[in-house]
Order: structure tokens, then sequence, then C-alpha cells
């Protein structure tokens, strides 16, 4: 009678399987033709670009395919001061983001809580950048920082910069852009991550005698890592590519120019195609790299 009863139970209707499996898959659909068209289409392109060789006829701008691989050996030889740069002002930029970021999601997540209007108020005050132009606020703080602005008058009077020197053209120029205009990508997931931390753990640690400094390093800093690598990586990547701070319009000079710089001149001025696509390949394929060595080390492989 049990195996009787139990041999009788229904097997699974397969034709449900099947209609639910494609019900998912149209769901996907829209998805995958998007990046297909969006992303894949254009880095396929890009990737060919980077590998052709000139024209024989000899004309600006006329390239042909031809699995030059050497494209990439010259935009390093060409162009190693602008990549190091790049990713040095990416990463001083990136530290400055997160020392200024910590403190102000910290506060905004865990200690105005008991005030949620206020909360609420000051995380619009963070996102409020973001309604206007990456390019009028870069273009605001030139204004800003030039000679003969309040600010810079008060700086040469305290004696930070003599008279003959300028501020607008400098390495320090270019990194407080990138770090004012990227602070609100570094800021939010932080704020998101410490918003949901539980404060009952930091009574515990007191009610434990652990110091202050202890608490921050035990329990905070770990619980609130992901928030810290998220930002860390919407800061990072994009400030690498970054070609308006650094531009000579803007905050900076030809001595402060990086890779978004020279892919600009390369793809608009010079026309020449193969080294702006080597150029933006190599720094997707280094970015990728440090990028996955950074989240394999800090435990969170799960990010990616």
């Amino acid at each position: 009678m049990a195996f009787a009863a139990f041999g009788s139970a229904p097997a699974p209707n397969q034709g449900t399987s099947r209609k639910s499996g494609k019900f998912v898959l149209a769901l996907l659909l829209p998805g995958l033709v998007y990046l297909g068209l969006f992303f894949l289409t254009p880095l396929i392109s890009l990737i060919m670009t980077s590998l052709e060789a000139p024209d024989s006829s000899g004309a600006i701008g006329a390239y042909v395919y031809a699995f030059n691989i050497q494209n990439y050996a010259d935009v390093v030889a060409n162009y190693l001061p602008q990549i190091l740069r790049s990713f040095l002002y990416a990463f001083v930029a990136t530290v400055l983001a997160l020392l200024i970021s910590y403190p102000l999601a910290y506060f905004i997540g865990v200690r105005m809580r008991r005030y949620p209007l206020i909360q609420r108020l000051m995380v619009t005050l963070v996102i409020a950048p973001f309604f206007i132009s990456f390019l009028l606020r870069t273009i605001a703080w030139k204004q800003i920082l030039s000679e003969g602005a309040p600010i810079m008058q008060w700086v040469h009077q305290m004696g930070w910069l003599s008279s003959s020197q300028y501020f607008i053209g400098t390495p320090a120029a270019v990194v407080f852009g990138l770090t004012y205009n990227f602070i609100p990508f570094m800021t939010l997931p932080l704020y998101t991550t410490l918003e949901r931390f539980d404060l009952r753990l930091l009574e515990a640690g007191a009610d434990l005698y652990a110091s202050p400094a202890k608490i921050f390093r035990k329990i905070t800093l770990p619980i609130s890592m992901p928030g810290v690598i998220s930002g860390t990586l919407l800061t990072f990547i994009p400030i690498a590519g970054d070609y308006v701070n650094a531009s000579r319009d803007f905050l900076g000079s030809s001595k402060t120019s990086m890779i978004g710089n020279m892919v600009e001149a390369d793809f608009l001025q010079n026309q020449d195609y193969p080294s702006a696509a080597s150029l933006s390949v190599l720094l997707m394929a280094v970015i990728l790299i440090l990028v996955s060595v950074y989240v394999k080390k800090a435990g969170t492989e799960d990010l990616l």
C-alpha cells in the first residue's frame, strides 16, 4: 500500500516547466538585446578599430583592419606619463573622497536616525549636485579658483601661494575637481550601508569596555565594507577615464592631461582612431585587473 501510494505521486508537468523557461527568457530578452546593441557591439567595434593600420593611400583618418597589435605598444610608449598620471589622480581623489564621505555618511546614516526629516534633507543635499550639469559645476569652480577671485586673494594673503603662483592648471586643482565631483558617488553607497547598521552592536562593544577606536575597527568598519568597496569602485573607475577636470579649458593644463584627454585629442583632433581605441581598450583592461584584485583582496568577491 505504501509503495503504491508512493508510486502514484504525480510526475512534474514538463509542459509547465517549458512554459516557465520561455517566460523567463522573454523577460530577459529585452535586457540581452540592449546589452548586445549598446555594449557588446561597441566593444567589438572598439577592439577592431584598435587593431587597424593606416590606409595605403596615406589619407588622414583613413585606416584598414590589419590586426596591428603594435598600436598598443605605441600608445604605451607615447602616453605612459598620461597613463600613470590618470591612475595616480584617480587613486588620490578616491582616497580623499573616502576620507570626506565616510564621516559624512556615518553622521547621516547613524547619528541622524532619530531625526528622520533632517536625515532626508541631508541626503537630498548630497545628491543635489546631480541636478546641475557636470560641466557647469566644473566651470563654476574654475571661476571660483581663478586668479583675482576672493578665495584666491585670501589664499595669497595667507601666504599659502606666492603672488606668482597659480592654482588653476596644477595637479592639486585637478585632484580637487575630481574629488568634489565624485563625492556623491562615494557617499551614497556608504550611507545605504550605514543606514541599516544595527546600533545595538555599538552598545554591546561599549558594554564590553572596548574603546571607540576599537569599536570602529572591529565592528563598524567591517560591517560597512560593502559600502566602502562599492563607493571606491563607483569613484575610481569614472575618475580614471575623466577628461573634463584635467582639460586646459577647465581646471587643468597641458601638464595635467590624463588618458581621457589623449583619447579626445586623437579621436577628434588628430583623427588617429587606432590610437584612441587602443588607449580606451587599455584603460578598460587595466581597470578590470585593478578592480578584480582590489575586490578579491577586500574579501567581497560577490560584488563583482
